[in-house]
Order: structure tokens, then sequence, then C-alpha cells
């Protein structure tokens, strides 16, 4: 009999191995970089968080319905929003307002533009490449965290390129009154730089009110004329680069301060 446990425990350990071989994430390499562009896209993992945002949260909108997010796959989305270089190097224009700085992240491009970026990219390195739902780009805001940056409830122009002080940033801080070099500040926690402030970034959804349920995968799929766009900029106080924070764009709006980053699908 003692034997005979042994064996069973042997062969459910085996089993739960497997099993965990085949969770989402697993053995997959926590940075990718395109062999084509130089592109570098970290690993964030499948996950079930809280999307939206507590009503205690300061500077909170009604639209922030707080609901529970479950995604089942992993994905890659860049470490940087998208540069003026690579934009360049693929597109072969430079669309920006803040030339001269091939570093600083691409603006004033359409979703349009984007697409026809994506589409180009797609010729030259293969598919896969997309720009990432709204509940993604949250869950790599967030990182793990609840607090309205992610793991920190404080932001300041020290941490990103925001404008003005309302209502995270004390002592007051700069204003730069332009883009800056992807980079120039701290990642978070997955090590993804500037998901707040520098740019607005294009998300893949149409603005569609929040569920009041526990959602899986979800897509902005509903009738209507705006996309979203997350993450603050430099022209945009702190309060805009809140993780919870909705903001939109039509399709055919482009601005200074309005850029992307974008996913590679892991398979």
């Amino acid at each position: 009999m003692k034997r005979i446990a042994i064996v069973v425990f042997a062969l459910s350990t085996l089993l739960v191995g497997r099993s965990a071989l085949r969770a989402p994430g697993f053995g997959i390499p926590p940075v990718w970089t395109d062999p084509i562009t130089g592109m570098t896209f970290v690993l964030v993992r499948a996950r079930t968080f809280q999307m939206g945002s507590p009503v205690s949260e300061k500077g909170r909108e009604a639209q922030e319905v707080p609901h529970t997010v479950r995604l089942t796959r992993s994905f890659y989305l860049g470490r940087h929003e998208v540069t003026q270089a690579q934009w360049t190097a693929v597109m072969g224009t430079n669309p920006s307002h803040f030339r001269g700085c091939d570093a600083c992240p691409v603006e004033r491009v359409s979703l349009h533009d984007v697409e026809a970026f994506m589409a180009r990219l797609s010729e030259r390195a293969g598919p896969g490449f997309r720009l990432p739902t709204e509940a993604e780009w949250e869950a790599a805001c967030r990182a793990g965290g609840d607090e309205p940056f992610g793991r920190t409830a404080a932001l300041g122009s020290l941490d990103a390129n925001i404008e003005g002080t309302y209502p995270y940033e004390a002592p007051a801080g700069m204003a730069r009154g332009k883009t800056t070099p992807v980079g120039l500040f701290p990642p978070n926690a997955l090590g993804l730089f500037d998901m707040q402030g520098n740019v607005w970034e294009w998300t893949s959804d149409w603005y569609c009110l929040y569920p009041d349920r526990p959602v899986t995968d979800p897509r902005g799929t509903c009738s209507s004329e705006y996309r979203v766009i997350r993450g603050g900029s430099w022209a945009f106080d702190g309060n805009s680069a809140r993780c919870a924070l909705r903001y939109t764009h039509r399709p055919q709006d482009s601005g200074f301060s309005l850029g992307f980053r974008i996913v590679r699908n892991v398979d």
C-alpha cells in the first residue's frame, strides 16, 4: 500500500507539472525583441484584475465602473511607445510635431495612420502586431497593483512627463511643454516605460460603457464614433494619467500629444 501511495503521488505530481507547463505565459521569454525593427516587447501574463476605479479614488469619473476582468491569454506589449525613428524606419516619413528627437514618441498620428503602420510592419516582420485592447492596456498599467497609478498612489513630474499638479502631485512640478525621449522615467513593475504621460496611446476598443459584472477578454465593439485612448500626456495633468482614466478621440483625429504602443501576440 505504501508503494502504491508513492506511485500515485508521483503521477499526480507529474500531472500537476504538465498542467503548469500549459498555464498561460509559462515558459515564454519575459522579453522579446523583433529582429527586423529592434522593437522590444515585455510579456504581460494572463491575469484577473479589477478594472475601473473605486468611488474613493481622487479625480474618479462615473464611467470608471469597477468590474472584474479575466484575461485568458498572455501577450507582449511594447516596452516603449513607438518612437519617431521606428515610425520613420517603417513608413519612410515622420508626421510628428516635435521632430528632431528620434527617441521621442511619434505623435500626430490618427488611428488610420497607426493601422497603416501595423500593416506595413507585418509585411516586414510577420503577422501578430496589433493595438492593445483597453483591458489589456489597463492590466499592463496596473502591473498587479490597485492604486491610481498601478502600484503607487502618487505621481509627480519627476515620475512621468505630465503637466499640472492636480490632484496627485505635491509640491508643484515642472511642465516640459513637449514630448521627451522614451525610457527617461522609471518603468513600472512590469518593466514598461511611459505608461503614464508623454503621449496618449490609442487602443483597439471603441468607447463603450463598462459592464457591472465580471467579464472575460472584453473588447469594446459597441456602436460608437470614438476610440479609447489611455495614459495621459505631456499636455495633461496627473489625474489624466491614472490607470483607470478613459479618454477618447475619433479615429481620424491626430494631435501633438497622441501616439501609441503595440502588442505582439505570443502565438
